[in-house]
């Protein structure tokens, strides 16, 4: 293979690894920042459902 058919072709090769990896941190942050809002959440439901009622 020639020089200028390689060059493209790792071009497209590394972009296209840049999305895929670019592509999975923001799954994983977006998933980690439902996984802990839900958790807040679970944790003040909790919170309420433990708390003595005043009279």
């Amino acid at each position: 293979m020639e020089e200028t058919t390689i060059l493209p072709i790792l071009a497209v090769s590394a972009f296209g690894l840049l999305v895929v990896v670019s592509g999975g941190i923001i799954y994983l942050t977006a998933s980690s920042w439902r996984d802990r809002r839900r958790q807040e959440n679970e944790l003040r439901a909790n919170r309420r459902s433990v708390r003595p009622n005043k009279k």
